[in-house]
């Protein structure tokens, strides 16, 4: 197929989720921008975005007021969530890892997003695991990673978020990989106080298959040792709401053991799901599938969805749930908040899908409560 019959077909199969501006960025990103970009090594290519976004960060500044209003459903009534008593301006998040070190959160904020999780935040910084340590699997629409909470530190990350003004900020914090479990608790304690001025809500990760020991926090007790310190420490502040964020690993009676425990200790939510292990079905090569880390995208659609409808079922609703992993399409955006969740994230499907993805996923939203 030419060049030009690619892009005729492009056009019949997506003028009519995009405005002009967005299926010409919608274009330039198929056609130019991921060719380009997905011939660079992840890793590099995501250190170059961040950096050009916080070169341009004051022309996106001047022109947001345009950009922002014209182009992203700002003040929408159909989009508007309030969850664990926040007022979000649309349900699409972007997911933790992205703006791991608070860099570029008012740039992800100018450009669509409802809300944006940095981290995962730990209380010293950390150069994560050895590089190479992302891969792309095109042919399954898929990303595996084993980064390991790597992160600028706690100080560092407070310090960029006191320039925060009108952005929905989610705290995900975890633990340095050279503190035992024992002593993960003390970590968590860290960065919740550190950061609890600068952030609307906390993300509690101990689902990360990237740090080793880390998802054995997942038990009833482990979660415990850390849930109930933080509980505590909020009461003595102005009870900020704490979501647990939990793997897709998990079998369903573990779940709904941690739904329970949500549900006794009054936790705000959960945020399903992170990462898995699995690598059933996958088309892509052998090297490519075999290498360690969690993988996102594509492959871990069908289990996120069954496991936000799971726990909103169980829960009979009581349960908030930001659903995240596999969303691709909006066609995959909706299927999440039709199983139960109450907000969505991304980040392998942005990646995949360019910058006009949160447009077409907020446009879907809207015509399907039309």
């Amino acid at each position: 197929m030419s060049f030009f019959d690619k892009l005729k077909n492009f056009k019949r199969h997506n003028y009519f989720y995009y405005d002009k501006y967005h299926f010409l960025s919608a274009i330039l990103w198929k056609f130019l921008w991921k060719p380009i970009f997905f011939s660079i090594d992840p890793e590099k290519v995501h250190h170059l975005v961040v950096n050009v976004l916080k070169l341009i960060k004051p022309f996106l500044a001047f022109n947001a007021h345009k950009y922002t209003f014209k182009y992203n459903f700002r003040n929408n009534k159909y989009l508007e969530r309030e969850v664990f008593g926040i007022k979000f301006p649309n349900p699409v998040g972007l997911a933790a890892g992205f703006d791991k070190n608070a860099e570029i959160y008012k740039q992800m904020h100018d450009h669509g997003f409802g809300f944006i999780e940095i981290g995962t935040v730990t209380p010293k910084p950390q150069d994560g695991n050895p590089k190479k340590r992302i891969f792309r699997l095109v042919n399954d629409d898929a990303i595996i990673n084993r980064l390991g909470f790597n992160n600028d530190g706690v100080d560092q990350i407070v310090n960029r978020l006191k320039k925060n003004i009108n952005v929905i900020i989610g705290g995900n914090i975890g633990k340095n990989k050279d503190t035992p479990n024992e002593r993960a608790v003390d970590d968590y304690l860290i960065c919740f106080q550190k950061l609890y001025d600068y952030v609307d809500y906390f993300a509690v990760n101990v689902s990360s298959p990237n740090t080793p020991h880390l998802r054995d926090l997942q038990n009833t007790e482990g979660l415990r040792s850390i849930l109930i310190p933080l509980i505590d420490e909020n009461k003595k502040r102005s009870n900020k709401p704490i979501l647990l964020k939990i793997s897709p690993d998990l079998n369903n009676s573990d779940i709904l053991s941690i739904v329970d425990l949500i549900q006794e200790l009054k936790i705000d939510g959960i945020i399903t799901t992170n990462t898995t292990l699995s690598r059933e079905k996958l088309r892509s090569d052998n090297k490519l599938k075999s290498q360690k880390g969690g993988l996102s995208g594509a492959p871990l659609r069908n289990r996120s969805t069954e496991v936000i409808s799971l726990i909103h079922k169980y829960s009979k609703g009581n349960v908030p749930i930001i659903g995240v992993g596999g969303i691709m399409s909006a066609d995959d955006a909706l299927e999440k908040l039709n199983a139960g969740a109450s907000l969505i994230q991304v980040y392998t499907g942005f990646i995949y899908n360019g910058p006009s993805f949160i447009y077409k996923i907020n446009r879907e939203i809207i015509k399907s409560l039309n």
